[in-house]
């Protein structure tokens, strides 16, 4: 995890880094990032496509074999 301050424009130089404006983690090709357990497919289904829609990389939704 990488985090990134940023102070306001027309501030002067010193008196420290400035608030955390965001944080970043780099995420590898071919990385599971969430598993869904205990819910029907087409819930799982539904619920990773809308998180998926919220991510700026491209998503596949994968299961395991003889499952659904």
């Amino acid at each position: 995890m990488c985090r990134f301050p940023k102070k306001p424009t027309e501030v002067r130089m010193g008196k420290g880094k400035g608030s955390v404006e965001f944080w970043a983690a780099k995420v590898k090709p071919g990385r599971i990032m969430f598993e869904i357990d205990g819910v029907t497919d087409a819930v799982a289904r539904q619920a990773l496509e809308l998180g998926a829609a919220k991510l700026p990389i491209k998503c596949k939704i994968v299961t395991r074999q003889g499952e659904g």
